[in-house]
């Protein structure tokens, strides 16, 4: 019986610390991006120059 209490208020504990991080994130603002995500996955990323590239370009 007190390893059934203490899961139960271990199991608590994580909860309430998920529940803390999910509520810091919101107050944070990390979740208001409603336009981009749906669009994302549309647009092609831009080619970057690498190094060897860049020292090909100035000879």
């Amino acid at each position: 019986m007190g390893v059934l209490i203490i899961l139960l208020i271990a199991s608590i504990g994580v909860a309430v610390t998920f529940l803390i991080a999910f509520l810091w994130g919101v107050k944070n603002k990390q979740f208001d991006d409603n336009y981009s995500p749906p669009y994302r996955i549309l647009f092609d990323d831009k080619p970057t120059m690498s190094s060897s590239e860049d020292k090909k370009g100035n000879d």
